[in-house]
């Protein structure tokens, strides 16, 4: 078994375990392998160098884990508590705004003019990009 430390294209570092380098290369090169934050199949493998002394870089590399960690809870508790209403999320939100709807807190997808128009109309909204991956339960 192999164990690699894994990186996508946007920086998200994760592990990865293979039966050899040859299953590695076969899975990335097919994009099976994907970054667990952002589902992205850009994934490089890093590399290791098991001889080196890097105690100065731990501390950075644990913060830099203790962050993504804060992340990945804090994403989970927001999709566990709020409904997905999906493509409806703009003309939801605006239900909600203006008291057609019952006041709830929602989650879904809209495009960069939905956003902006919910703006302008002073609608809070936050745009948070959230993996597929990070809306199903852990195994």
């Amino acid at each position: 078994m192999k164990v690699y430390n894994l990186i996508c294209e946007h920086d998200h570092r994760f592990e990865g375990w293979f039966s050899s380098e040859e299953d590695f290369k076969s899975q990335n090169e097919a994009h099976q392998i994907g970054c667990p934050v952002c589902e992205s199949h850009a994934i490089k493998k890093l590399p290791s160098a098991p001889h080196l002394s890097l105690s100065g870089m731990q501390a950075a590399k644990s913060e830099v884990e203790q962050v993504q960690k804060q992340f990945l809870q804090m994403v989970r508790k927001i999709v566990a508590n709020t409904e997905d209403v999906g493509e409806r999320f703009a003309e939801e939100a605006r239900r909600i705004h203006y008291n057609e709807a019952p006041d709830r807190a929602i989650r879904g997808v809209a495009s960069a003019q939905e956003f902006a128009a919910l703006s302008e109309e002073g609608i809070d909204v936050l745009p948070l990009p959230i993996s597929d991956a990070l809306k199903q339960p852990l195994q």
